[in-house]
């Protein structure tokens, strides 16, 4: 014998579509007894849960949501009514699991990454990066200086969503289309950065920054490479190299820009042994 009794409160919006021959008043008062109606659901809202403790003889009755008149559905209408309430509940699990469907890739909690200080019209700017183990962007930080609070706190939870994007799937490429332009002080000479001279506000200055550093996109730097085309084609015949490969797992990709064999100390005179000890 069950102890509790369960009572589920639900609101269903349908409507009911009816094709007569005829229109007139004498039609219209006898369309809640027809039964040749179809029925189709718009939306099931769940309103309320409510629960009774069956051996408690004394307990009042639950009140009933709503006070409105219920309307008497046909009983041949019924199985058709309840068939399609349970496939508009089915569509909204299918849309809730595919909704999850996207996991957040969480980065590494030792990673590598670089901080650029730069100063746009007296205010300094840090940017500091996280990466995968890849090389891929995963996270930025935002600090400034001589901001108010409000500022700093819309920066660094601007910063947030930005990482949290990142982590969720969303390209850079749409970060950096969509800020890449954008205008508001502080804004003009940029100081401390060799690939970008100016920006339009702090958030065009970061995004051409990531751009440059991560997407290899040239266009958007205001001064050239240091790295000429013949020997980014010698370094791509080399990446497959042992030596290379190493530096690439330890090297943070934003900081070199890919440009690994630029940034290496001359070692052709020392030897080093990769191989593993047994």
């Amino acid at each position: 014998m069950a102890k509790y009794l369960v009572e589920t409160y639900y609101t269903c919006s349908f409507k009911v579509k009816h094709y007569l021959d005829e229109l007139n008043e004498n039609q219209l008062s006898k369309l809640d007894q027809r039964e040749d109606g179809k029925f189709e659901i718009i939306d099931v809202k769940l309103d309320s849960r409510k629960t009774k403790n069956l051996e408690k003889k004394n307990k009042a009755n639950i009140n009933t949501l709503s006070n409105n008149k219920s309307l008497e559905i046909p009983n041949a209408l019924q199985k058709n009514l309840s068939e399609q309430i349970s496939e508009k509940n089915n569509e909204k699990i299918n849309l809730h699991v595919s909704e999850k469907s996207y996991p957040r890739i969480k980065m590494p909690d030792r990673r590598k990454g670089y901080i650029q200080k730069v100063t746009i019209g007296k205010h300094k700017v840090y940017l500091h990066t996280g990466e995968y183990n890849d090389g891929k962007l995963g996270e930025i930080f935002i600090d400034t200086s001589k901001e108010g609070e409000l500022v700093k706190a819309l920066m660094n939870n601007f910063a947030i969503a930005v990482s949290l994007g990142l982590q969720y799937g969303v390209p850079l490429d749409e970060f950096v289309n969509a800020y890449v332009g954008t205008k508001f002080e502080p804004s003009g000479k940029i100081d401390g950065n060799d690939r970008i001279l100016s920006a339009s506000s702090i958030l065009d200055y970061i995004f051409r920054e990531l751009a440059i550093s991560y997407l290899g996109r040239e266009d958007l730097a205001h001064t050239p490479s240091l790295i000429s085309q013949e020997s980014s084609k010698e370094i791509n015949k080399e990446e497959d190299t042992q030596f290379l490969k190493l530096v690439r797992d330890i090297t943070s990709k934003g900081f070199v820009r890919s440009n690994y064999k630029k940034k290496l100390i001359d070692l052709s005179d020392v030897r080093i042994n990769l191989k593993s000890k047994k």
